[in-house]
């Protein structure tokens, strides 16, 4: 009889055991994944608040996992509770929907108990992150920018379009205003370097007849 009464509390013991080992993987693999996303984020969209989130969804997804076990009673209560949640936060970069995904996975794999093959697969995808990243994966070999150049007097057209190819940088016009004296002339330029700001419009104000010049990058999220 006792011998059947331990048996009875070795199980529940045993699978507490499981939960708390699954939390703690999921939970250091989410750090790992956190640390990867910062150290290759660039851009504009960067949340702080998306490394709690991060961090935090592992571990949940494998305390569900660790609920469900093959139970499909609770699988399908899950997915009607999972109904009536609305997620209104937009992702404004698609590579945050990856590691959010990546992260869900993790959870999967450890609430499931297969640590080793979980921690091998954020390994290899972390390899892949990294290389992708040392590559320069997300800068374009152009950079394109609007060049808006406004003066008054005589038309400095190709004044102005000598002085662009100067740096090496293809150029078109998109159009041009003229009121009285006044003019305004808005340019397309695809530049092999983005560190031409300077220099390109310091030497067009040099040019007389020309008042303003505003150089736009118009990328949504801009290379830091």
């Amino acid at each position: 009889m006792w011998d059947v009464i331990v048996g009875y509390l070795m199980v529940p013991g045993q699978q507490l055991l499981n939960l708390l080992v699954s939390i703690l993987f999921s939970v250091a693999l989410s750090a790992f994944i956190a640390v990867i996303y910062k150290t290759t984020h660039r851009g504009m969209s960067y949340e702080p608040s998306l490394i709690v989130t991060i961090l935090a969804i592992a571990p949940i997804v494998a305390m569900v996992m660790f609920f469900i076990q093959g139970n499909l009673v609770l699988s399908l209560g899950l997915v009607g509770s999972l109904s009536i949640i609305r997620f209104r936060t937009p992702i404004k970069d698609s590579r945050d929907m990856v590691f959010l995904f990546w992260s869900i996975g993790v959870g999967l794999g450890c609430g499931t108990y297969n640590w080793t093959i979980t921690i091998a697969a954020s390994l290899a995808i972390s390899l892949v992150v990294m290389v992708a990243f040392l590559l320069r994966y997300r800068m374009p070999l152009q950079g394109e920018f609007i060049l808006v150049v406004s003066g008054q007097g005589d038309n400095l057209a190709s004044e102005i379009e000598n002085v662009i190819r100067s740096y090496q940088v293809h150029v078109r016009i998109r159009s041009h205003q003229a009121e009285d004296d006044r003019w305004e002339t808005v340019y397309e330029l695809e530049a092999p370097k983005a560190d031409l700001a300077k220099g390109l419009v310091e030497d067009l104000n040099r040019l007389d007849g020309v008042r303003k010049v505003s150089l736009l990058a118009p990328q949504l999220a801009l290379p830091v």
